[in-house]
């Protein structure tokens, strides 16, 4: 949510040093995502003066014009010289002071402004309209300024423009804070500061004519589910002109991001972000049935049932939707969510039905995510809008229209509040012991009981003294729905107080201490490994597109079923990973786009699996590798090497070595296998029959899916079978006192004869006395050694631990050796 602080300013001292005041928003639990200074967005546009105006030599219609900017422009000599500006605009003459786009300005909607010829004429700037600015929906011609107004001033600093803008991180539990008086309310609590709440002043102002039809003549109202909606209140406001809103209801929406429409719905969203209440205004004359009365009914949707809502998209609803309806019509509006095009206010509106209601949180939530439509009041009905005080925040809203658009509210025959409202089942305020010695004991500080009280009373809460001095009757607002127990109080008083404050201490009990458990010691050999090996952690998102894993190429066959989710976030995240790679493939690319051409990431997390006939799904911890580009940049005498399936094959022998996984092995992968793998440039990572996950090089066409640059080479394994397979320790080896005898032997094999089988067969045959084998070299030459052959040349070291060999010894076993490996693999001796 984005919030002017000159608006807030209004209810509330703000401070005045922001990176102050947003580090205490954080602190206390509203996130602070982004500062931003408006006026800048008014770069190169200043106030100026029209010189002369004549005729286009080439146009009927358009002028051109000699612009005064005062000092802002100059010519090759360096003096002033007044801005030739090509104007299609008939309401303006000489000597009127105006504001002027000069080239090198940026206008809402990406507008540029440069250097151009209309029509053969040059043109050096845009004398500018309030709609072109994005300050009202204005465009009959260009902005007039007072004759007063000075010449060559940016035109922030000259209209007042200038404002922070926060954009907040508001939490789905404090719909409260969804508005800028519920943020008054916070930051008064914050700085222990009165607020002004502006809603019973501007309430009052509401005058109703006694003289027009009552509201309840002209207006009835059926609500079939009071679950659906709680409440539904309406208004009648006639004779109103639908035009462009005052200047300062624009400024104050404008800042934060809204466009003005007209004066009506501006009125709307003004009341929306001023006090979180959703509103919606009718054309009334398009809701009269065949008797001349608007019956406003609020039902479930029918399957099938159709309504072109205010964007112009035809939708189709489905019975678990709640709809805004008349008899004759059918369905007008999509309840919480947004209007209907057909009853929408246009310049033709002269009376107006305003409602102002509350929906049930959580079938709006689905119904907005269903249909792919998040609106600003769709965002706070899922959230919950207090179904208290309506009414005010109604008579508000009437009373601003009334001022901006003019008209009357018709007053209603059943009260003198002229309002036709249907509130069957008030909610109720939660009634709560505040204990404040249990509260000090769990908070471990004696904060002070006049504290306490003050934050309650200040956050909303009535707070009343009982017989016992150590508890009080606290009564929660209604607009706080995320207080209904004592501990929620507790939190409360705590995270204004500030947490921070709380003095350390160490758990009581006797005989007690922690040890870190075999998993925690896993994931930080994990860690610690991954960091030594060149890769940054990295935290991806654990929601997941449908198709991540056939983008990918990935078999899914053993995986079962993704996890869907019943509310996601948008139709890119609606199930659960079933894989980290997608994730990190991601950020490759992001990357890579940005300049960014060496990259080693890794992460470890859940993944999740659903099944069929069980109620929750399997989770597995992974870690899962990316690395792309190389090591290090080039330099004048060396050029590295970029990633290949060797560079992740040690990054995974690494952790093999340092968490001591014994028969460790390497199975190559086939295209069949892994199609999400190079050919022959994957594997399969094994301890003895154990799979713990596979390594090798992306396939560039699972990196294109991904807008990744091959080559990426990347691995992912399983933790639980990591920590399942490693030891606690190495065994210990002594360091060898006699020495080694070294033999170099070449062996020519048929081409699929891998290395991992000769070295079986040499361990295998080369007993205790075998020390190491080391592959040194591999020949191919078909006119010597033979059409589909291969020389494979090891290094062989022979070592006793209690003795030095004789020569007769070592004879003796490589002869065996070598027999061996004949026999089991069809090799030759290379002389």
């Amino acid at each position: 949510m984005k919030v002017s602080l000159k608006w807030l300013n209004e209810y509330v001292e703000v401070p005045t040093d922001i990176k102050a005041f947003c580090d205490k928003l954080d602190l206390t639990g509203t996130g602070v995502e982004g500062v931003e200074t408006l006026g800048a967005a008014f770069d190169h546009v200043v106030t100026a003066k029209v010189l002369k105006k004549e005729h286009h030599p080439d146009s009927d219609h358009m002028w051109v014009c000699s612009v005064d900017v005062g000092g802002l422009n100059v010519d090759k000599e360096g003096n002033p010289e007044p801005l030739q500006i090509v104007c299609g605009a008939q309401n303006f003459n000489e000597g009127d002071h105006i504001v002027t786009a000069m080239v090198g300005a940026e206008l809402p909607g990406d507008v540029k402004i440069k250097k151009s010829k209309l029509r053969g004429v040059a043109s050096f700037g845009m004398n500018c309209s309030a709609r072109e600015l994005g300050l009202s929906g204005d465009h009959d011609g260009i902005m007039i300024l007072p004759e007063d107004a000075p010449v060559g001033v940016p035109f922030a600093e000259y209209a007042g423009l200038t404002d922070t803008v926060l954009d907040l991180e508001i939490t789905p539990n404090r719909p409260d804070s969804l508005s800028i008086a519920g943020l008054a309310r916070e930051v008064g609590a914050m700085y222990r500061r009165d607020w002004n709440d502006p809603l019973a002043e501007m309430a009052a102002k509401l005058q109703l004519d006694a003289s027009a039809t009552p509201v309840d003549e002209q207006v009835q109202i059926t609500v079939e589910d009071a679950k659906r909606c709680p409440r539904y209140t309406a208004r009648v406001i006639r004779g109103c002109k639908v035009g462009p809103s005052p200047d300062w209801m624009v400024e104050r929406l404008a800042a934060i991001g809204q466009r003005s429409v007209n004066n009506i719905v501006d009125v709307t969203n003004y009341i929306l972000f001023l006090f979180g209440q959703p509103l919606h205004a009718f054309d009334l004359d398009k809701l009269k049935n065949a008797d001349g009365r608007a019956h406003i009914v609020v039902r479930a949707a029918q399957d099938g049932e159709p309504l072109t809502t205010l964007d112009g998209e035809k939708r189709t609803l489905t019975s678990d939707m709640t709809v805004i309806s008349t008899p004759e019509q059918g369905a007008v509006a999509l309840a919480g969510v947004m209007g209907g095009l057909d009853t929408e206010v246009t310049d033709d509106t002269v009376n107006i039905l305003l409602e102002a209601a509350t929906f049930e949180a959580g079938r709006t939530s689905r119904t907005s995510r269903n249909l792919g439509l998040i609106s600003e009041s769709s965002m706070r009905y899922e959230r919950g809008v207090d179904d208290h005080g309506v009414e005010a925040r109604s008579a508000a809203a009437a009373a601003l229209i009334v001022e901006v658009a003019g008209g009357t509210v018709s007053a209603a025959a059943a009260d003198d509040q002229g309002i036709i409202d249907v509130w069957p089942e008030p909610s109720t305020a939660a009634q709560l012991k505040f204990r404040i010695s249990r509260f000090r004991s769990m908070m471990g500080a004696q904060i002070p009981r006049e504290f306490i009280v003050e934050i309650l009373e200040r956050l909303g809460c009535k707070v009343e003294d009982t017989a016992d001095e150590d508890v009080l009757d606290v009564v929660s607002p209604t607009f706080r729905p995320d207080l209904p127990r004592e501990i929620d109080l507790y939190e409360e008083v705590l995270r204004l107080y500030g947490m921070d404050l709380i003095p350390e201490t160490l758990p009581g009990g006797r005989g007690r201490f922690g040890v870190r458990s075999h998993m925690e010691h896993v994931l930080d050999t994990v860690n610690r490994t991954m960091t030594a090996s060149g890769l940054n952690e990295t935290m991806t998102y654990s929601f997941a597109e449908p198709t991540e894993l056939e983008r990918l190429r990935m078999p899914v066959e053993g995986l079962g079923d993704p996890v869907e989710l019943i509310n996601p976030m948008n139709s890119d995240q609606s199930v659960m990973r079933q894989s980290i790679i997608p994730g990190l493939l991601r950020s490759v690319a992001h990357n890579q786009a940005r300049g960014v051409k060496n990259i080693q990431l890794y992460e470890q997390g859940m993944v999740f699996f659903a099944h069929e006939g069980k109620k929750q799904p399997k989770e597995r911890r992974r870690l899962a590798g990316v690395m792309a580009g190389a090591f290090g940049d080039a330099a004048w005498n060396v050029q590295p090497a970029a990633f290949d399936f060797f560079d992740g094959k040690g990054v995974v022998e690494n952790l093999m070595r340092e968490l001591a996984i014994p028969k460790v092995r390497y199975k190559a992968l086939s295209a069949q296998e892994a199609p999400h793998l190079q050919p022959g440039r994957a594997a399969q990572v094994l301890s003895g029959g154990t799979v713990l996950g596979w390594v090798g090089e992306l396939h560039p066409l699972a990196c294109a899916a991904y807008d990744a640059q091959a080559p990426v080479v990347a691995f992912e394994l399983d933790v639980e079978a990591l920590a399942k397979a490693c030891r606690p320790a190495r065994d210990y080896v002594d360091v060898p006192t006699f020495p080694a005898v070294s033999i170099d032997q070449a062996f020519v094999v048929d081409e699929d004869v891998t290395h991992e089988r000769l070295e079986q067969c040499m361990s295998s045959a080369g007993g205790k006395l075998l020390a190491e084998v080391r592959l040194f070299d591999v020949y191919r030459d078909s006119e010597r050694i033979g059409q589909g052959k291969k020389s494979m040349a090891y290094a062989l070291t022979y070592r006793a631990a209690d003795r030095t060999l004789t020569g007769e010894e070592v004879d003796k076993a490589h002869a065996k050796l070598v027999k061996k490996v004949c026999g089991a693999t069809g090799a030759e001796v290379r002389a």
